[in-house]
């Protein structure tokens, strides 16, 4: 470590000493002093862990005119910390992999550790895919701002929300995290097992002059991370928690689309035949019932067709029932119900 950056270092320390002397935790180093990509003008990343409000007198931010480098003096406390080993983004080097340089708080430096291996189990678990999931979701909101905004400068910061959000889903769905500075980026995603293309579209984003470029680089990026990022789950070919499905998707949306074809009612019939749409879909995330492509086949046209429709899926689906298994439970009126109920 170079004479600058120990001195601020030794500086951090005194002024705790001072000011606030039981909420220095330990201090580490991460960013480009730490893995060796430091050069001339490299400032200097510093964890600061503290232990209370008191802590955060010690934080600043200056310029140093001999060298022109600015530095960043940021603290941070537990929450923070906690929040990063959550993997709400792939920017965790600083809790990961900061090099410890200075502890006063032996225990502190210990629950570190722990949390830094509850971050390994957490990203070599499926519980990680449900961050990719919601970076996706993110990266989708900021996709349609792009579209919601005309000026230029904008976009590119929409484009930009779309691009970070799906670099840090695609380092996530691999249980990796970025280790190095923004220079190295590219570099770390072009090891992962994915196509080149989503690397060369990011740097398109970056220097594109054009707003429909950009949306068109967005939605490409996008399009590939969702195929990328699919996590195939084992479905069991029949399912015992079906039982009770078929049913309720009769009672919920059956007669009801009877009724909007009965009333031309597009706007009812659109709503029933989405919802059924996507039970279908639920119970697919779990168990293999085939595939049933009824918003391609929906009729604003003609009514009776969606009814038709409706009817098709049930009958298909009720075959599943029968390779389960499972007895679509149908009654000739309320009383044989009320018996067979009461019963068991």
């Amino acid at each position: 470590m170079n004479q600058v950056n120990q001195k601020i270092i030794n500086a951090v320390i005194e002024k705790a000493g001072k000011v606030c002397p039981d909420s220095l935790a330990f201090i580490g180093i991460y960013g480009s002093v730490a893995t060796g990509d430091e050069y001339e003008k490299s400032d200097l990343d510093l964890l600061i862990l503290i232990q209370d409000d008191g802590g955060w007198q010690l934080g600043t931010g200056f310029i140093l005119d001999d060298s022109k480098v600015g530095y960043d003096i940021y603290c941070t406390n537990w929450d923070g910390l906690r929040y990063d080993a959550a993997c709400h983004h792939a920017q965790i080097s600083k809790l990961m992999d900061s090099q410890i340089v200075y502890i006063k708080n032996q225990e502190a430096y210990e629950e570190l550790c722990k949390l830094r291996e509850q971050t390994k189990l957490f990203l070599a678990s499926e519980e990680r895919f449900q961050r990719v999931n919601e970076l996706v979701d993110k990266a989708k909101i900021s996709y349609a701002n792009a579209y919601l905004h005309e000026k230029l400068g904008q976009v590119r910061l929409d484009a930009f929300g779309v691009m970070c959000y799906l670099m840090d889903a695609i380092m996530l769905f691999h249980g990796r995290y970025f280790k190095r500075g923004t220079k190295r980026m590219l570099e770390e995603l072009a090891a992962l097992p994915i196509e080149e293309r989503f690397v060369d579209n990011v740097k398109s984003i970056a220097s594109s002059k054009d707003v429909l470029e950009l949306r068109t680089l967005s939605k490409s990026l996008l399009l590939y991370a969702e195929g990328h990022l699919k996590q195939e789950k084992e479905k069991e070919e029949h399912f015992e928690n079906l039982s009770g499905t078929y049913e309720e998707m009769y009672s919920n949306w059956r007669n009801k689309v009877e009724e909007a074809a009965k009333q031309n009612n597009v706007f009812a019939s659109f709503m029933n035949m989405c919802n059924l749409y996507y039970m279908f879909v639920e119970i697919l995330s779990e168990a293999a019932i085939g595939t049933y492509n009824i918003m391609e086949e929906y009729n604003p046209d003609c009514l009776e067709d969606n009814v038709s429709l409706f009817d098709t899926c049930l009958q298909k689906y009720e075959s599943v029932y029968k390779t389960a298994g499972i007895a679509i439970k149908r009654f000739r009126d309320v009383d044989e119900f009320v018996a067979d109920y009461l019963e068991k």
